[in-house]
């Protein structure tokens, strides 16, 4: 699609609904959900279907961990998408036999790989749910998938690099650059998937015959 570098582009200054800090006291959940990073002008707080307001800050906090999830997983697509369709027939990887557009990829690999899959997927996912969710033994009855009180949505202790700032402020503009990265890539990846789906051709191939 000739246009679709511009759409991407247009995209990026994107602000979609963003939810709820980990622990703040509040006595409006739009209040609360209009301090929080990831709200940039000039759109400002995006939320067009009211889900502010119809939400609890249970709820909130759900939106925001999914939000950064969907965020992180979309941004390692799209750089999946690129590089795997850019090292296709040259890769060491199952006798460099993996080829065409990205989405068919996953169907070439050998079985034996699936499982591979599930256990890396499961191990995090695990992982993810010990960390921040209360053990549903734990839950009121009419409140499934709390959240804990002392999380922080998306915060897995996980900074080999120690790149997370100490100072609040500084902190705070990390993460929503890490939101707006994570909203774009969301958008990209759903773009990627349809373009490819459209007319069978990968996307580096259409990048080339612009």
């Amino acid at each position: 699609m000739k246009y679709f570098a511009a759409i991407l582009a247009l995209a990026a200054s994107a602000s979609a609904f963003s939810p709820v800090p980990a622990n703040r006291a509040s006595t409006a959940i739009k209040a609360s959900a209009e301090g929080m990073p990831g709200i940039l002008d000039p759109v400002g707080f995006f939320d067009p279907l009211g889900l502010a307001e119809k939400a609890t800050d249970a709820t909130l906090k759900r939106y925001r961990e999914a939000e950064l999830a969907h965020g992180r997983v979309s941004m390692l697509a799209v750089i999946g998408f690129l590089v795997g369709e850019k090292v296709e027939g040259s890769s060491f990887l199952f006798d460099a036999s993996i080829s065409g557009p990205a989405i068919t990829h996953i169907t070439q690999v050998p079985d034996g790989f699936w499982a591979v899959i599930v256990a890396f997927i499961g191990a995090y996912e695990a992982t993810r749910a010990e960390t921040g969710w209360v053990d549903p033994a734990d839950c009121p009855v009419d409140q499934p998938g709390l959240l804990r009180d002392d999380y922080m949505p998306g915060d897995l202790k996980f900074d080999p690099l120690g790149l997370m700032p100490e100072d609040p402020e500084e902190f705070a503009i990390m993460q929503t650059k890490e939101l707006q990265n994570g909203r774009l890539a969301m958008l990209a990846a759903a773009g990627f998937l349809a373009q490819e789906a459209v007319d069978g051709k990968g996307i580096i191939e259409h990048l080339q015959s612009m």
